[in-house]
């Protein structure tokens, strides 16, 4: 059925790309690929790089959070900057710092290397990622919006698991590096695309950079995760080194927002924050992102630390997750219309916290079969709370600002990945040094503060006592593998009620504040 000509287009000068909107959706879902898979990419590898560059618990929680705390600081920047000189031009500018990053990161020598090009990483994605977003706004009238959203946030879903499978397999054959190398082509790729088929577009009346609001947010964020790391690290929640940042980002975060309410060229519209159904989805879309990040980067330790999988195996025992959530992104559209958003991300919460219920399950020999489960039911909860809350923030925006709506619905969605990692990767690290206990004393004393950081760290701790020839010390360190094994369980079992309960909290924000099922006459409006 052919869609109506003017009703659903605002601006005129969108017919060229009116016409081929369904290249240019293809072309920044391969944009969006590039970014989410060269972010996840690095969860199946934390076990590798931990053993080939001698990184610590927390150095590996920065390798992830460094990317995701620039892209974050950044995206309200990036999405000024596309409103203003074109958004055609910061996918293209994004694309490649993205890829040049990624190259640097693959030939890194230590881990304060690779971080540090991770964050550059950060600093391409955040140009990209809600620029493909306000693209795609901009170019889909309203009654086609939510299914292009749909397959936009489909896609996200298989970045996520589909980075893990990518880097699984480029470690079987390859050194660690490999695993930044893969996306390259892909950003080269994508690059050609966006030349050829995406349309220019930009705000007619853009405003200003705000870079001290840029900045501020940028430090306020790292204080904030620094301080939890710290904290589950062990190094104390009342001592200075995290009290400071913790307290310092908090009240920097404060100082934000009322700069940004005050100011002429605010980096954060955060009067939008007082649209209900605004503010909800955004509490949703951090606290699905919160879930899913944190959980992969734990779930990674227990298939590989407990269970003995390769870095491939690892990566396909997560695809359940991106099979459910490109299986239900797209039809969430359909959902919305006939039941609402309320009702649709409320159950879709509801499938969440289930699917951590059934971690509880899981133990040293839990058959491959009830993992797939809990993975597919979590999948297919966050394929229902993704699109429909994307919507419900983009459909606030005005689609000449596009690209500070764009900005505002990543930024939730890495801050809540971020702290999750933070977050949930603390309470992990905490829970399994205390029910490890004094089971390290069995290790030599030079071995044992670093065995208490993870469960890969113990087991390499055990392999490098059992490499130095002492017998005695080889079977005392022997006997230490299934109690660790056993601590990482019962510690991933707190954690994932930990999660679960984000899951539960959720579902009530949705509930009290995201709009029903919206009338036929509003269907519409964008």
């Amino acid at each position: 059925m052919r869609t109506a000509p003017s009703t659903d287009r605002a601006e005129p000068a969108e017919d060229r790309s009116y016409a081929q909107r369904w290249w240019v959706l293809a072309t920044m879902t391969v944009c969006l690929l590039v970014v989410i898979m060269g972010n996840t990419i690095l969860n199946v590898a934390i076990p590798t790089l931990q053993r080939e560059l001698q990184a610590t618990q927390g150095e590996l929680q920065w390798a992830v959070d460094a990317y995701i705390l620039v892209f974050a600081g950044l995206l309200f920047s990036w999405g000024v900057v596309g409103d203003r000189i074109g958004r055609r031009r910061v996918l293209l500018i994004g694309l490649t710092i993205f890829a040049v990053g990624s190259v640097f990161a693959a030939f890194s020598d230590s881990p304060i290397e690779l971080i540090g090009w991770r964050a550059v990483m950060g600093i391409g994605g955040a140009a990209v990622q809600p620029t493909t977003l306000a693209v795609i706004t901009n170019v889909f009238p309203p009654r086609e919006r939510g299914r292009a959203i749909g397959v936009w946030a489909g896609t996200a879903g298989i970045a996520v698991a589909g980075g893990p499978l990518a880097g699984g397999a480029v470690l079987e054959h390859f050194w660690w590096g490999s695993v930044f190398l893969v996306g390259v082509p892909v950003a080269v790729l994508g690059f050609i695309a966006v030349v050829v088929f995406v349309p220019e577009s930009k705000d007619p009346s853009p405003g200003r950079l705000d870079v001290p609001g840029v900045l501020l947010s940028i430090v306020a964020l790292a204080g904030l995760v620094y301080g939890i790391i710290r904290g589950g690290s062990g190094a104390g929640w009342t001592t200075p080194g995290v009290f400071v940042p913790l307290a310092g980002g908090v009240l920097l975060l404060g100082f934000f927002v009322w700069l940004q309410r005050r100011s002429t060229h605010p980096a954060l519209d955060v009067s939008l924050f007082r649209n209900p159904a605004f503010s909800a989805a955004a509490v949703a879309l951090g606290l699905n992102f919160f879930a899913l990040l944190g959980a992969t980067f734990y779930l990674v330790y227990y298939l590989q630390g407990v269970r003995g999988y390769t870095p491939l195996q690892s990566g396909a025992a997560l695809i359940p997750v991106a099979v459910g959530m490109a299986l239900m992104a797209p039809r969430s559209s359909g959902l919305v219309e006939r039941f609402g958003a309320k009702a649709v991300c409320a159950a879709g919460f509801v499938l969440i916290a289930l699917s951590f219920v059934g971690i509880q399950l899981l133990d040293l020999t839990s058959p491959v079969w009830l993992l797939l489960v809990v993975l597919s039911v979590q999948g297919l909860g966050m394929g229902a709370v993704m699109a429909p809350a994307t919507e419900s923030i983009m459909s606030v925006v005005p689609r000449e600002k596009a690209g500070a709506g764009a900005a505002v619905n990543n930024s939730v969605r890495q801050v809540g990945g971020a702290l999750g990692v933070a977050i949930l990767g603390s309470v992990l690290a905490a829970s399994y040094s205390a029910h490890l206990g004094s089971a390290v004393d069995a290790l030599p004393a030079g071995a044992r503060e670093g065995a208490g950081q993870s469960i890969v760290a113990t087991l390499q701790v055990i392999r490098q006592v059992q490499a130095g020839g002492d017998e005695d010390a080889a079977r005392a360190a022997a006997a230490l593998v299934e109690p660790a094994r056993e601590a990482f369980v019962s510690a991933m079992h707190v954690t994932a009620v930990f999660t679960a309960g984000a899951a539960v909290v959720a579902a009530f924000v949705v509930l009290m504040w995201l709009p029903g099922k919206r009338r036929r006459e509003d269907a519409g409006t964008p």
